[in-house]
């Protein structure tokens, strides 16, 4: 039997980009699924951390990881990094044309309003993407929630991906968007 899910604090999650694909085993992974299309591969995975998403068309390759600061991660290959804080953007040029940009928000939210938007993340999730709901001790309590949603654009993917922290009230959002010629 899995030990109960503990959520990290919102303070001890970082943010990471990498041009190269990570190993797995680095992750406790909860949920996964791939997607290939138009030449490209699309993988997410959503962790005990937050998420690890993969992009790939076969010659550049983008990986976006939220984990703990304190996690064991490579330091060849990273693009970006940072805290999670307000609010924060970035972007990066790959070869061959290809373009990231993401966006990073980090709210705090009065409890009642929580549990309204934390609901609706779980409708969207389970309707428009992949979502998991990391159960907790207190069966009472809200649980925390992962969801990641994808949507091709024309010549490009844009993805968002939310994550929720009962305990601290907070949610965390991420968009990113990779774009080629």
């Amino acid at each position: 039997m899995r030990p109960p899910f503990v959520r990290p604090k919102v303070a001890d999650l970082v943010f990471r980009l990498y041009d190269r694909p990570l190993h797995p085993e680095l992750f406790d992974v909860l949920l996964a699924k791939a997607v290939r299309r138009d030449g490209y591969t699309f993988t997410a995975r959503l962790t005990a951390t937050g998420h690890v998403l993969g992009w790939t068309d076969g010659r550049v390759h983008i990986e976006e990881v939220t984990a703990t600061a304190d996690m064991d991660l490579p330091a060849t290959g990273k693009r970006l990094g940072h805290r999670f804080e307000a609010s924060r953007t970035a972007r990066c040029t790959f070869p061959g044309g290809v373009r990231y940009q993401v966006s990073s928000q980090l709210e705090t939210l009065h409890p009642e309003q929580f549990a309204h938007v934390h609901e609706e993340l779980a409708l969207e999730g389970a309707r428009k993407g992949l979502a998991f709901h990391c159960k907790s001790e207190n069966r009472l309590s809200l649980s925390p929630l992962g969801v990641v949603i994808a949507t091709a654009v024309p010549s490009g993917l844009s993805v968002t991906a939310y994550h929720t922290f009962p305990d601290e009230f907070s949610l965390i959002k991420t968009q990113s968007l990779i774009e080629w010629e």
